[in-house]
C-alpha cells in the first residue's frame, strides 16, 4: 500500500470511528463499502468518508454514481482525489 493510501486508510478510520483495525492487513484493493467491506462500512460511513475529503482535500463527489465508483477500494480513492488536484 502507498503511503497516500495509508493516509487515507488512517482518516477513514478516524472519520468512522473504527479502533480496532488492523491497518498492515488492509490492502489497497479490499471493498471499502459494502457487504465485502473489510472495515464494515456501509452507506452511511460513506457519506460521511465524502465529506471528509471534500474538507480534507477539496476534492467533491459530484453525484452518487461517482462516489459509489469512487469508494470502491482505497486505491480507487486515491486515484480519484489525485486526479483532482
Amino acid at each position: 500500500m502507498e503511503l497516500f493510501e495509508q493516509e487515507l486508510l488512517e482518516l477513514i478510520c478516524k472519520t468512522c470511528n473504527l479502533d480496532d483495525v488492523e491497518m498492515d492487513v488492509i490492502k489497497a484493493d479490499d471493498p471499502l463499502i459494502g457487504p465485502d467491506s473489510i472495515l464494515g462500512l456501509d452507506s452511511l460511513d460513506a457519506l460521511e468518508i465524502a465529506v471528509t475529503i471534500q474538507q480534507e482535500y477539496g476534492v467533491r463527489m459530484d453525484s452518487e454514481n461517482t462516489s459509489r465508483d469512487v469508494l470502491q477500494s482505497l486505491g480507487t480513492l486515491a486515484e480519484y482525489i489525485n486526479q483532482k488536484n
